[in-house]
């Protein structure tokens, strides 16, 4: 039998092992918001970052670029994730509420990949094509040497850095009002599979189970695939950075995380995930 003193003593043990739970610190959290483009990406890094670093705890949610950085404006993440450049307009807002102009890493590099049904029997456009048919000039797959039938646009909403770096870079003007405009890549791709008429852009990493089509710079130069090679060596003509942007200059965890990202761990991951590394 224990003695009184014993007892005493193992209470007062258990006691003291609560209170340090209770005091114990939670996990610092790190919110991630925007790019649909590099969500999957984003959620990836998060999960094996966590693995290795239980005491971190890191949310990621997608949205669009344009969302991300709304939201890092509005104090309501951490990191924006961004296909896209930051804007003027929202570097001054930014300017104005924190007297930053914000911090932007290059965080891995991309493809806009453009995709085709299986069927069709245009495999290469140039960029100048690709403009026309995103502008609406060129409506029928024969005035690109495919069959007679009109063309079906497909692409990603206003809110999305693909969509703003592919009017910027490739449409050069208005799409054309009969583009249907779809929440993501990967609805993208899928409205594609379903329909031989169709046309779609998005990031590389979302290309599996339709064709890809390659992309001239002109009419005299050799059409290109999104590879890590043409990406590296810039010869694919519709790369892009894709970015992270945060308030101020990283500290503490946030800094550990982007640095852990941009180390050959998280570049390893940028790989696996059919992206191609930032340097």
């Amino acid at each position: 039998m224990k003695t009184l003193k014993q007892k005493m003593v193992a209470l007062i043990v258990v006691l003291l092992s609560m209170t340090g739970l209770a005091f114990s610190p939670a996990p610092e959290r790190i919110t991630v918001k925007g790019s649909d483009t590099m969500v999957i990406l984003a959620q990836k890094w998060a999960e094996v970052y966590m693995k290795s670093n239980p005491g971190a705890a890191i949310q990621v949610t997608g949205g669009g670029s344009g969302t991300g950085i709304s939201a890092l404006i509005n104090g309501a993440t951490d990191i924006a994730i961004s296909s896209r450049k930051m804007k003027r307009t929202e570097m001054d807002k930014m300017k104005q509420k924190y007297n930053t102009l914000g911090v932007e890493i290059a965080c891995a590099k991309d493809g806009i990949t453009v995709f085709l049904h299986p069927s069709n029997k245009v495999k290469e456009l140039t960029l100048k094509q690709l403009g026309q048919i995103y502008r609406g000039e060129i409506k029928n797959w024969k005035e690109v040497g495919g069959a007679d039938q009109k063309i079906k646009l497909y692409g990603r909403e206003n809110s999305s850095g693909t969509y703003v770096f592919f009017q910027e870079h490739v449409v050069e003007g208005d799409y054309a009002p009969s583009c249907q405009t779809l929440p993501g890549t990967a609805a993208v791709v899928n409205a594609v599979k379903k329909d031989p008429n169709a046309i779609g852009y998005g990031g590389a990493a979302y290309a599996e189970g339709i064709e890809i089509c390659k992309v001239k710079k002109d009419a005299n130069s050799p059409g290109v695939l999104a590879t890590a090679e043409t990406i590296k060596n810039d010869t694919y003509p519709i790369s892009r950075y894709l970015f992270m942007y945060i308030k101020n200059k990283p500290t503490g965890e946030l800094k550990k995380y982007i640095d852990w990202i941009l180390s050959p761990e998280g570049q390893k991951l940028v790989v696996d995930m059919g992206y191609f590394p930032v340097k």
